[in-house]
């Protein structure tokens, strides 16, 4: 009976209802466990700044510059795996276990298999969005991309401009939608409940995005302004949102999973 009582709870994991007001916890929560782990918080944030740095110049250097910003948006998409070793960092604090950033960096360990499978998805996804934004470069601007000084006026002040950013935001947003709600706590789980399989972690995650979608949304919209400020700002920005988000996302795991 107990064998039995135990799988109905790793297959069904109770999601909690949560309030508006939560988002704005798990900021604050984040925010502690950043000035608790800030060696930690600052080089993971400053690794992946510098990957931005690379792939700026690195697109720029090949002529590809017109992928910058679908490359930027697409960040997001696999945050929820890069985010990992900041999951782990505020376990390991709430737990009250000592953090450094080797710990960070080796998170995966705790449950290799299944976290790759669902980065295996988010690299799909990111995949699909980067082609996607090439087609529809190719449908409005022609097989001759704008080059990067050009970048910026091509896409708001052409004539095509409007047509562009509607289609791109429909489809962009479906995509990220669908994305947000199969891993916004999968990897968190993944990482907390290592007896837990890929599949069940990103249907634990819809489940919650589906009971509680008004302060998910809500979630999901200070996600992507925390992403795009940080981009903003050159990438420098991510120093310090990356790291904030990432703590933030442990946090809304644990209020709405018991």
């Amino acid at each position: 009976m107990q064998t039995a009582t135990h799988t109905s709870v790793h297959h069904n994991p109770h999601i909690r209802s949560i309030t508006l007001n939560h988002p704005w916890h798990w900021l604050s929560a984040g925010w502690a466990d950043m000035c608790a782990n800030p060696a930690v918080s600052y080089l993971y944030g400053g690794l992946f700044t510098a990957i931005g740095f690379g792939l700026f110049y690195g697109l720029d250097a090949v002529g590809m510059s017109y992928l910058i910003l679908p490359l930027a948006f697409g960040f997001a998409l696999i945050g929820p795996v890069a985010a990992v070793g900041l999951y782990e960092t505020s376990r390991r604090h709430q737990d009250d276990c000592g953090t450094n950033l080797g710990d960070a960096l080796v998170a995966i360990r705790r449950n290799p298999t299944q976290i790759a499978l669902v980065g295996a998805f988010l690299l799909i996804a990111f995949l699909a969005w980067v082609r996607l934004a090439m087609l529809e470069f190719m449908l409005f601007f022609g097989s001759a991309p704008p080059s990067l000084d050009r970048l910026v006026d091509t896409i708001l002040l052409s004539p095509q401009s409007l047509a562009f950013l509607l289609v791109g935001l429909v489809s962009g947003g479906v995509l990220a939608l669908g994305v947000f709600a199969m891993t916004a706590i999968a990897v968190p789980m993944l990482l907390h409940r290592t007896d837990c399989d890929a599949m069940t972690a990103m249907l634990t995650s819809v489940d919650a995005v589906r009971r509680n979608w008004r302060p998910m949304m809500l979630w999901a919209g200070l996600i992507s302004f925390f992403t795009l400020f940080g981009m903003a700002l050159f990438f420098v920005g991510l120093i310090v949102t990356l790291p904030l988000i990432g703590h933030a996302s442990w946090h809304a795991y644990r209020d709405l999973v018991e």
